[in-house]
């Protein structure tokens, strides 16, 4: 009875981690052709109709560099909410940024405003449980994803690294930030983070809050589609965007299939900033391929100062064919660098959760906006051009003489690539 007993548990135990560890149904396996260039209208035609919803037009965009700009503006848009409040994230931890976001959420939903509040169970685990009295108290409605239960244990690799926020339907905000102390001030030391946020006003509103209400039915299983959630919006500017989700319940590769199409489409510039850059080799060809037909392309990562150095010998690893093919690779110096901004021949701009790593790719719940804009473009590749001046450009010679040891911990760190 004791055998068949621990024969059933190692079996589930098995199962559990089969199920955490493998990825969505959807599988892209092989390169993608390519059929035009980014300014060919059939470009952003297949862009709209296979990444989900349609572009869209009458939009206005903000960029927010740093805690500074971020944390004020998120503030004030939710102090200003007359109606109802979205909010999902996965970092969420302790600190004053943490308890004045708790506080304004709070506020709000004790004046009446319908607040919702869905956070990632992990990536919420330091947040002190008085923020979550706090807005409990205050009226809002707080879920936290796929906290452990046992009905949902093959879920538990699966966690949303979505960062959205939507005031009264109309202001939205996406990019990397998560609210922590970390990403407070301007990068000014080690100790305060790069990033950028993304402030959000037009008729693309209505998509980042049906993104915020994917995981919000599978949190709740309640359905918020009311006018106060999805005004009708009228233009405010004139740029094109879209934004898109992926999930490992749905979808799971849409967001590598994005990147895939923009680079395979680029024609003189990829510009791509990533905190966890560790692609799989269908990436890496894709930007061979781009780099070898004479597109420039700039790959800007985390260096010495990173959170996690896992991830940063793991992406090292697999740095040699890109080098070899020209691919520029730099690492920025003065403190972490959290951004990931994708912007392909001065037009296209995508922001949001997504790293450029097979846990974005595959696992986590992520969202991005796509921005069709030149102007827009222009900007986000001058700030990139600042944060390239304070990097250092790793060359193939570099690359090639690193010490046996380092080279030992990227194959053994290399090892984990699907998790990372």
């Amino acid at each position: 009875m004791l055998t068949i007993l621990l024969t059933a548990v190692a079996t589930l135990v098995v199962v559990l981690v089969i199920a955490n560890l493998s990825s969505g149904e959807k599988k892209i396996e092989h390169n993608i052709e390519r059929l035009y260039a980014s300014d060919d209208p059939q470009f952003m035609r297949s862009m709209g109709l296979l990444l989900g919803p349609p572009v869209i037009g009458g939009n206005r965009f903000e960029v927010l560099v740093n805690g500074d700009e971020i944390f004020p503006s998120m503030l004030a848009a939710v102090r200003s909410a007359q109606k109802t409040i979205t909010f999902e994230t996965f970092i969420y931890w302790s600190g004053e940024i943490g308890e004045q976001m708790a506080q304004a959420l709070a506020d709000k939903a004790r004046a009446g405003v319908a607040v919702h509040v869905l956070l990632d169970w992990m990536g919420s685990s330091k947040m002190e449980r008085r923020y979550l009295q706090m807005l409990q108290d205050g009226g809002a409605e707080v879920f936290r994803y796929h906290k452990p239960h046992w009905t949902g244990l093959g879920r538990m690799n699966d966690r949303t690294h979505r960062k959205l926020l939507v005031v009264d339907g109309r202001t939205g905000f996406t990019g990397g930030v998560g609210i922590a102390q970390e990403w407070t001030g301007r990068a000014q030391d080690p100790q305060h983070w790069r990033d950028t946020h993304f402030r959000v006003a037009g008729p693309v509103v209505g998509h980042m809050q049906a993104v915020f209400m994917d995981n919000w039915v599978k949190a709740s299983g309640n359905v918020l589609h009311s006018a106060d959630y999805f005004p009708a919006i009228e233009p405010c500017g004139d740029g094109l965007a879209h934004m898109f989700s992926s999930s490992p319940s749905g979808g799971s590769d849409d967001m590598q299939l994005m990147y895939l199409m923009a680079i395979t489409a680029a024609s003189h510039s990829i510009h791509l900033a990533s905190a966890y850059f560790v692609p799989d080799k269908l990436t890496i060809n894709a930007l061979v391929e781009a780099a070898r037909r004479g597109v420039k392309v700039q790959v800007l990562t985390p260096g010495n100062k990173i959170d996690t150095h896992t991830v940063r010998e793991a992406s090292r690893a697999c740095w040699g064919d890109l080098l070899r093919a020209g691919v520029e690779m730099h690492e920025y110096q003065p403190t972490m660098f959290h951004c990931k901004l994708l912007v392909v021949d001065e037009y296209l701009v995508s922001v949001g959760s997504t790293n450029f790593d097979s846990r974005s790719f595959k696992l986590n719940d992520e969202a991005n906006l796509n921005i069709y804009d030149r102007d827009f473009a222009r900007q986000q590749t001058a700030i990139f051009a600042e944060d390239l001046a304070k990097s250092e450009q790793i060359t193939l010679d570099d690359w090639l003489r690193r010490s046996p040891k380092e080279k030992l911990m990227e194959k053994l760190a290399a090892l984990l690539d699907g998790q990372l």
